[in-house]
């Protein structure tokens, strides 16, 4: 690993980086709009991987996720229940990293399909979270570790649990893990803006389903 842990390369353009975030969110939301009743975590990943050519993505830092119903509660690297199909009334969230013109980006986010005020409190509350964490990070100068201690509070409060086994990461250009390979809840500095990505997963304290929201802190 390079010294500098929230440093970049002499490649790295800001507003690349930005524009390769813009479109990793507008490949969600046009995921999200093409949803249907029935579909399964393999249907959401191949439109996912529609979109990213169809875009012209050359690549990807991480596998797609598209997790349904209560695989929504599971963290990345948890192996995920393919016979799991969208109900009529459900949840269910999306995780991409793309890789454009040498820029990382990474975003999470969770829809619900229906009526259910279940789902839809958790979907809210998960973005909640992650609002009121970014926010402490701007006002307060807090530290990575100090960040998701905070969102776990943050979480409790709110009636769910955080999983904290989703806990953040570098992000920047292309390998960001030059600088650092850990999460963002063992950094024991601030992070800086642009290259730090806060990730939020709860899950309701009883039922088996969850909510998932991450960007970067800007």
């Amino acid at each position: 690993m390079m010294n500098d842990i929230q440093g970049v390369t002499e490649k790295f353009n800001i507003e690349t980086y930005l524009e390769a975030r813009k479109l990793a969110q507008k490949i969600v939301l046009l995921t999200a709009s093409q949803f249907d009743v029935g579909m399964t975590e393999d249907d959401g990943v191949r439109i996912i991987g529609e979109l990213c050519e169809n875009f012209k993505v050359e690549s990807t830092w991480h596998p797609h996720k598209f997790r349904i119903g209560t695989d929504t509660i599971k963290a990345f690297r948890e192996k995920s229940d393919k016979t799991i199909k969208l109900q009529e009334n459900d949840i269910f969230f999306m995780d991409i990293g793309i890789v454009i013109n040498g820029h990382e980006a990474d975003f999470g986010q969770t829809f619900t399909v229906g009526q259910n005020m279940d789902f839809a409190n958790c979907q809210k509350t998960a973005r909640q979270v992650f609002n009121e964490t970014k926010e402490l990070w701007r006002n307060e100068g807090l530290t990575g570790e100090d960040l998701y201690k905070k969102a776990e509070a943050l979480a409790l409060d709110k009636g769910y649990v955080l999983n904290l086994n989703m806990d953040g990461h570098r992000l920047g250009d292309y390998p960001h893990g030059l600088f650092y390979k850990g999460s963002l809840s063992n950094f024991d500095r601030k992070p800086i803006e642009n290259l730090w990505v806060l990730e939020i997963l709860i899950r309701h304290p009883e039922k088996e389903f969850g909510a998932f929201y991450e960007d970067i802190l800007i």
